[in-house]
């Protein structure tokens, strides 16, 4: 195994976990969850996106919350933007960082963006070039990595083809989505391995949905092969909107979990995590989905 020595979370509970969460969350919740996660040692979370309330409500304030936020030194906080618009509101609340969404799937793409796999692509490069013009750093997704919800299946060397363009046009780093969370190990280091042909496999980040329950052991898979970046959110919040029927993300506390059972660095404090994650799910009513997270509160 080729294991990692140390593993980068992109913790993605305060965007996407939120975006489909039933309860209205007040701009001043959602800058207190992200302090909480950037003080419970997470390098990256995500703060925001730029996008149309109408289509995503929850990420209404992005401008508010991404200005409110206590800054803390060596934590980056990624917004998303899907045009120029989104890129100039972005920007002009301070953001640092930007991440653009593009999908494997021509289906998904016209559903959740309106346009072609080819339009978004080319909607995204002056989006990229101007950010990084400002000195702004851009990350790119690629969601349907391993299954559509309207496709099925999707072919890796179309996904490689899609991180191929959005590593070319500037995006230092490729996050590859099992949006409907129906991968399997196999399945997913597949995935990686073909899209490592076009991208370098440091430049790759894991983002897995556990709605089959198989994020943690697809996780295993693709660590097997040294990839060391890894999206999750606190107390698996999330879902898609675009995908009935899609669960949460993988929670960040099993993911921290396991990667202390392997020896590998995050750089978390695991209980700080939780507590934060019993939190914010207090405010939304409901109960943590991460099992990590239910033990240790038994535990306590």
């Amino acid at each position: 195994m080729a294991l990692p020595d140390k593993v980068k979370i992109v913790e993605v509970g305060p965007r996407d976990g939120l975006q489909n969460e039933q309860r209205s969350v007040p701009a001043e919740v959602r800058i207190e969850l992200i302090e909480r996660l950037a003080d419970a040692g997470l390098p990256v979370v995500e703060a925001g996106a730029f996008v149309s309330p109408r289509w995503v409500p929850q990420m209404r304030a992005s401008g508010e919350v991404v200005a409110g936020v206590r800054r803390k030194a060596g934590v980056s906080y990624p917004v998303l933007v899907p045009n120029m618009q989104g890129l100039e509101a972005a920007l002009a609340a301070g953001a640092e960082e930007i991440a653009v969404f593009g999908a494997a799937s021509e289906r998904f793409s016209r559903k959740n963006i309106n346009c072609s796999i080819d339009e978004s692509l080319a909607r995204f490069a002056p989006v990229v070039r101007a950010a990084r013009d400002q000195g702004i750093r851009a990350r790119g997704y690629v969601s349907c990595a391993l299954g559509c919800p309207y496709e099925g299946e999707i072919a890796p060397r179309a996904v490689a083809h899609v991180a191929a363009e959005l590593y070319a046009m500037g995006c230092y780093e490729i996050s590859l989505g099992d949006t409907i969370g129906v991968g399997t190990p196999l399945k997913a280091q597949r995935l990686v391995e073909t899209v490592a042909r076009e991208v370098p496999l440091a430049h790759l980040a894991a983002h897995f949905h556990d709605t089959y329950g198989q994020a943690l052991a697809n996780l295993f898979a693709v660590l097997q092969l040294g990839l060391a970046n890894i999206d999750s959110a606190v107390a698996g919040l999330g879902g898609c909107p675009y995908a009935a029927g899609a669960s949460g993300n993988v929670a960040t506390e099993d993911v921290i979990y396991l990667l202390n059972g392997l020896g590998i660095a995050s750089g978390v404090d695991l209980e700080h995590l939780a507590a934060t994650g019993r939190w914010i799910c207090e405010r939304l009513g409901r109960q943590p989905s991460s099992k990590v997270a239910q033990a240790l509160a038994v535990r306590s």
